[in-house]
């Protein structure tokens, strides 16, 4: 150091931190040789803490206000007293200033999804993400804990250190709650405060304050979205026949004529038109199977004669060719039997002989 540094060095000083940056938490005051001169002046502003460092160690911590550096009010030896070491004085002094403002917006969110029970879903993969806001609130353990020596301390250096934090107890507290997943998003503001409270503690142990911390969004897995969404809206369709009417109508309009698409929509209407129908008379009933035409054999001068229908047989009966007492025979029968009670039916409904 020349001898017209030296005396330029020893005029009085103003030692003063203003910044813009919006995100400085910790700023060391830049001097040459780290020298403090007696009777500088230093200006500590509202939202700031200054904190002394002086041969390594932290000598005094001063709130907003002005204050002259002197011997006998702060530790601080000044190189006007230690001229003799060739103006190097060997008492070198640091001041960093803190930023004791809100610093907002910070953004935090989990990176895997977290499994949690749900009482209607049963099992769960959730997602969430939001803000929060923190100050320093002890500088002495902030400066020594987290920011060492570094001259220039962002929030950028220290934000995935309390995402990390914010994530892991966000999933123990998730686990442990009861919430239905449907009930979260109108719970918000209540969950907030509840993650606010029990994660602040956290934050303590570093010199910082967890001020208020945001949940903007809980979110499932896609797939479970869209279940979701399928569900909601058959519900949301309310009568399936009108529905499925005015889905048809809707693809009629809006067909181009051809052929294919006539026929395709066709296919598509008579689909809908039975799926309405199945739903409104429950399950539908075959039409029976058709019945495999009785033969009939007859005893006849004591010869079988046949085979003939149910229908010829009643018209032999009707015309006297066969009585009663006529022995018949059909398949699935053992032995032959009398028309009478064969066709027990047909001789109800058969008026008696008249008589003459």
């Amino acid at each position: 150091m020349g001898l017209f540094d030296w005396i330029f060095g020893q005029f009085i000083d103003v030692i003063e931190w203003t910044d813009n940056s919006q995100d400085t938490m910790v700023y060391r005051f830049n001097r040459q040789g780290n020298e403090i001169k007696y009777g500088a002046k230093l200006t500590v502003r509202e939202s700031q803490v200054a904190v002394f460092v002086n041969e390594g160690e932290i000598a005094d911590i001063l709130g907003p206000g002005i204050y002259e550096l002197e011997t006998n009010n702060i530790p601080i030896l000044t190189n006007l007293q230690h001229w003799d070491h060739g103006f190097n004085s060997p008492f070198k002094a640091e001041i960093y200033f803190l930023n004791t403002k809100r610093f907002i917006d910070l953004k935090w969110g989990t990176k895997n999804p977290i499994m949690v029970r749900d009482p209607e879903f049963s099992m769960v993969r959730l997602r969430a993400f939001g803000t929060y806001e923190i100050r320093i609130t002890d500088a002495k353990k902030f400066l020594t804990e987290i920011v060492g020596t570094d001259g220039h301390f962002t929030t950028d250096e220290i934000e995935s250190q309390l995402t990390n934090l914010i994530t892991s107890n966000f999933a123990t507290i998730m686990g442990a709650d009861d919430t239905p997943v449907l009930d979260l998003a109108a719970n918000y503001e209540k969950l907030s405060l509840y993650i606010t409270k029990h994660i602040a503690p956290s934050f303590q142990e570093y010199g910082l304050e967890l001020t208020k911390m945001l949940v903007e969004n809980i979110s499932l897995p896609e797939e479970v979205e869209k279940a979701i969404d399928t569900r909601s809206s058959r519900e949301i369709t309310g009568d399936l026949d009108k529905h499925i009417k005015y889905q048809s109508g809707q693809a009629l309009g809006n067909a181009e004529g051809s052929a294919s698409d006539m026929v395709g929509m066709g296919a598509g209407m008579a689909m809908g038109q039975q799926m309405a129908n199945s739903m409104h008379s429950g399950t539908s009933t075959p039409p029976p199977l058709p019945n495999k035409i009785a033969q009939y054999y007859m005893a006849i001068d004591a010869k079988a004669v046949g085979p003939f229908s149910l229908e010829t047989v009643e018209k032999k009966l009707l015309s006297g060719e066969i009585n009663d007492q006529t022995l018949i025979w059909t398949q699935g029968m053992n032995g032959w039997g009398k028309a009478s009670d064969i066709l027990s039916t047909t001789f109800v409904q058969t008026p008696p002989p008249l008589n003459t």
